[in-house]
Protein backbone atom coordinates (compact mmCIF):
# COMPACT_ATOMS: atom_id res chain seq x y z
CA UNK A 1 0.00 0.00 0.00
CA UNK A 2 1.75 3.48 -1.14
CA UNK A 3 0.38 6.03 1.26
CA UNK A 4 1.60 9.31 1.39
CA UNK A 5 -0.42 10.32 4.30
CA UNK A 6 -0.57 13.36 6.51
CA UNK A 7 2.21 15.52 5.43
CA UNK A 8 4.19 18.81 5.20
CA UNK A 9 4.82 21.19 8.12
CA UNK A 10 1.66 22.73 8.58
CA UNK A 11 -0.46 21.44 11.79
CA UNK A 12 -3.66 23.12 9.88
CA UNK A 13 -2.78 21.44 6.56
CA UNK A 14 -5.80 18.95 6.10
CA UNK A 15 -5.59 14.86 5.44
CA UNK A 16 -4.27 13.69 2.31
CA UNK A 17 -5.63 10.04 1.37
CA UNK A 18 -3.59 8.32 -1.49
CA UNK A 19 -1.52 10.17 -4.07
CA UNK A 20 -4.33 12.39 -5.62
CA UNK A 21 -5.38 13.99 -2.04
CA UNK A 22 -9.05 12.53 -2.53
CA UNK A 23 -11.33 11.10 -0.21
CA UNK A 24 -11.33 7.07 0.47
CA UNK A 25 -14.06 5.38 -1.10
CA UNK A 26 -16.91 5.04 0.29
CA UNK A 27 -16.74 1.55 1.37
CA UNK A 28 -13.76 2.17 2.91
CA UNK A 29 -14.31 1.32 6.94
CA UNK A 30 -12.78 3.19 10.16
CA UNK A 31 -10.55 0.57 10.54
CA UNK A 32 -8.61 1.10 7.07
CA UNK A 33 -8.58 4.81 7.70
CA UNK A 34 -7.11 4.51 10.70
CA UNK A 35 -4.70 1.93 9.49
CA UNK A 36 -3.99 4.60 6.53
CA UNK A 37 -3.42 7.55 8.84
CA UNK A 38 -1.17 5.47 11.18
CA UNK A 39 0.98 3.69 8.46
CA UNK A 40 1.39 7.50 7.47
CA UNK A 41 2.50 8.70 10.89
CA UNK A 42 5.06 5.76 10.48
CA UNK A 43 6.35 6.91 7.84
CA UNK A 44 6.35 10.92 8.70
CA UNK A 45 8.55 9.23 11.96
CA UNK A 46 10.77 7.26 9.58
CA UNK A 47 11.34 10.24 7.84
CA UNK A 48 12.00 12.63 10.72
CA UNK A 49 14.65 9.91 12.00
CA UNK A 50 16.57 9.55 8.40
CA UNK A 51 16.84 13.33 8.18
CA UNK A 52 18.18 13.10 11.42
CA UNK A 53 21.15 10.69 10.62
CA UNK A 54 21.55 12.66 7.46
CA UNK A 55 21.70 15.71 9.29
CA UNK A 56 24.56 14.65 11.70
CA UNK A 57 26.40 12.65 8.75
CA UNK A 58 26.21 15.94 7.03
CA UNK A 59 24.41 15.27 3.91
CA UNK A 60 21.36 17.37 4.87
CA UNK A 61 21.07 20.74 5.96
CA UNK A 62 19.51 22.10 9.05
CA UNK A 63 16.69 23.55 7.64
CA UNK A 64 15.61 20.05 6.12
CA UNK A 65 16.42 18.40 9.52
CA UNK A 66 14.78 20.52 11.39
CA UNK A 67 11.55 20.44 8.89
CA UNK A 68 11.45 16.75 9.34
CA UNK A 69 11.60 16.60 12.74
CA UNK A 70 8.77 19.32 13.84
CA UNK A 71 6.79 17.26 11.45
CA UNK A 72 7.87 13.95 13.06
CA UNK A 73 6.78 15.44 16.18
CA UNK A 74 3.76 16.94 15.21
CA UNK A 75 2.74 13.35 14.18
CA UNK A 76 3.42 12.33 17.40
CA UNK A 77 1.41 14.81 19.01
CA UNK A 78 -1.47 13.90 16.87
CA UNK A 79 -0.96 10.29 17.47
CA UNK A 80 -0.84 10.71 21.57
CA UNK A 81 -4.18 12.66 21.28
CA UNK A 82 -5.79 10.02 19.10
CA UNK A 83 -4.60 7.50 21.93
CA UNK A 84 -6.15 9.70 24.69
CA UNK A 85 -9.40 9.98 23.46
CA UNK A 86 -9.73 6.37 22.33
CA UNK A 87 -8.71 5.45 26.06
CA UNK A 88 -11.30 8.27 27.70
CA UNK A 89 -14.01 6.66 25.30
CA UNK A 90 -13.07 3.09 26.30
CA UNK A 91 -13.40 4.40 30.13
CA UNK A 92 -16.58 6.19 29.68
CA UNK A 93 -18.06 2.67 27.87
CA UNK A 94 -17.47 0.43 30.70
CA UNK A 95 -18.33 2.77 33.66
CA UNK A 96 -22.00 2.12 31.74
CA UNK A 97 -24.48 0.02 33.56
CA UNK A 98 -26.13 -2.68 31.65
Amino acid sequence: MNVTGISGTEPTRPVSFGSNSTAPAADDGFGSMFARVAAAARDTMRAGEAASIAGVSGDASVQEVVRAVMSAEQQLRSAIAVRDRVVAAYQEISRMQI
